[in-house]
């Protein structure tokens, strides 16, 4: 039997966390071994887990926020309302 990407997708999560019943667990190994997409979206959900998984928190600099806002309102609008103001860090 042939198991398409799309149902790989559903199975990524059971996949990692090693809960899928052995006969669909094979069937996925099998798929993952053959398509590049599919293996992609697994290492990238892999990823997500341990970035979200990471307990550090990084300090941003003092004014960042009100720089990346205002750098982002200009780029909505089309155009730098103050060419000579500094980019957000």
């Amino acid at each position: 039997m042939v198991i398409e990407c799309r149902h790989v997708w559903d199975y990524i999560s059971e996949f990692i966390d090693d809960s899928l019943p052995p006969e669909t667990k094979d069937l996925v190994q099998k798929h993952l071994a053959n398509c590049e997409i599919c293996s992609a979206i697994l290492d990238s959900t892999r990823n997500i887990l341990i970035l979200t998984a990471d307990s550090r928190v990084f300090e941003l600099p003092v004014g960042y926020s009100e720089r990346l806002h205002a750098r982002l309102a200009r780029e909505i609008h089309g155009a730098r309302s103050h060419p000579d103001e500094p980019e957000p860090d």
